[in-house]
């Protein structure tokens, strides 16, 4: 079973109830109809990244669909909630990616999005030979890391918010979401 198609997603609920929640972020993301399978963190060689609304459309309800996902969630009031999925594409098409998933507090939009491409980026780096120093900041890292060729594209899905002011449960989920596999 080696999928052929992946999508990005992500969503955010909140309900009193901790299960509701997530089943709330689950249908803003647009996958609560499916049975989730999390899987590990190996993007295919060759797999082909469809928008959100095609992979959508692919899926049935009911269906076992692979992801991998990350999901935060929280009761208390303004507590910062982030969940979010990373993607780094080898240069070749022949070598596999890696996707790399966080769930955490108290970590902005833009700095998950900065962490989970690194993760991913740092992870491919490491089975490529590409030589670097994991102590330098991800912008140098990143310069490295496309200049070698072997590294071409990084993307993020996340998906961030404050806990509700009146002590709901607050959940988030990001995924990366598989389809058409073989």
């Amino acid at each position: 079973m080696v999928p052929q198609e992946v999508f990005f997603t992500s969503g955010a609920g909140k309900h009193k109830h901790r299960l509701q929640s997530f089943e709330l972020a689950l249908r803003d993301a647009g996958i609560a109809s499916c049975n989730l399978v999390s899987v590990s963190s190996i993007f295919p060689a060759g797999c082909k990244i469809l928008s959100r609304n095609k992979g959508l459309s692919r899926l049935q309800p009911g269906e076992i669909t692979y992801c991998v996902l990350a999901r935060c969630e929280a009761n208390e009031p303004n507590r910062l909630v982030a969940a979010g999925v990373g993607l780094a594409l080898p240069g070749s098409g022949h070598h596999y990616g890696y996707i790399s998933e966080y769930h955490g507090y108290g970590v902005r939009k833009r700095d998950c999005v900065d962490l989970v491409e690194d993760m991913a980026a740092t992870m491919l780096a490491t089975t490529l030979g590409i030589e670097f120093n994991p102590d330098t900041a991800y912008d140098e890292r990143k310069e490295i890391y496309r200049m070698s060729g072997k590294i071409v594209r990084t993307r993020a899905e996340v998906k961030t918010a404050e806990g509700d002011k009146n002590g709901l449960w607050t959940t988030v989920v990001a995924a990366a979401v598989f389809c058409s596999v073989d």
